[in-house]
């Protein structure tokens, strides 16, 4: 992946932190781009199409929440990385139930914040992402990798990028169970840390929201207790 291409928005109010940012994504390569508010963060968004945006929780004018949200309902599907003052799993699991792709405690180091940054551009645009146009088929739904969709039927189900991702991986492994390490190597691309469970969950009771006829009784997406999940069929 060829980072001088890539361009990060940075979404953040803190002038020191937004400059701490800015040169370290600067000199790792990436071409970067700083606003302090989150409707400015929005409508640069919408108007330059950054390949990811790093987004603080805490901001003037809205919630970084309230900014993730309105991204993905204005359909922006660049990863979002959000970043979080406290260490609570509420605000971790507000965020990515909101449409985030990833989650920074601060204070975090360059060395976890490039590590991040690379294993998601490399998800969304690199050699991991999804470039062919096989169709998958998972119960009654129907994936079409190419175009990135899902179907039930003539309608098309809205799904978040991570989300669409997470039942790509397990229309490919049907009635296989798969661990939370394995679905966060697969859709993240890096290792796991302490928070795996909560990440791989919260996305999972979102995706069950959108594709399970009776999300609190799944049948489409299944727990297999002390393992993971598993995708009915096979």
């Amino acid at each position: 992946m060829n980072t001088p291409n890539r361009h990060i928005l940075i979404i953040e109010d803190d002038p020191a932190v937004a400059r701490s940012l800015h040169e370290g994504l600067e000199s790792n390569g990436y071409r970067a781009t700083w606003m302090n508010t989150g409707g400015d963060g929005i409508r640069y968004a919408r108007e330059h199409a950054p390949h990811l945006m790093i987004l603080d929780v805490k901001l003037p004018d809205m919630s970084g929440f309230d900014v993730c949200r309105q991204m993905r309902l204005q359909g922006l599907t660049q990863p979002i990385l959000m970043l979080t003052v406290r260490n609570e799993e509420v605000d971790k699991i507000l965020g990515l139930e909101m449409g985030a792709d990833d989650y920074l405690t601060k204070p975090y180091s360059l060395r976890e914040l490039l590590s991040r940054i690379r294993a998601m551009l490399r998800r969304a645009y690199g050699e991991l992402a999804v470039a062919d146009s096989n169709m998958l088929y998972a119960g009654d739904l129907v994936i079409d990798r190419g175009r990135g969709q899902v179907w039930r039927g003539k309608h098309m189900l809205y799904l978040t990028p991570v989300e669409f991702r997470i039942l790509v991986f397990l229309a490919q492994h049907p009635g296989q169970a798969l661990s939370r390490t394995q679905i966060l190597d697969a859709v993240w691309g890096y290792e796991s840390t302490p928070d795996t469970d909560n990440t791989i969950n919260a996305h999972i009771r979102r995706l069950r929201e959108k594709v399970e006829a009776d999300p609190s009784h799944p049948s489409l997406i299944q727990t297999v207790m002390g393992i993971g999940y598993r995708l009915a069929g096979g």
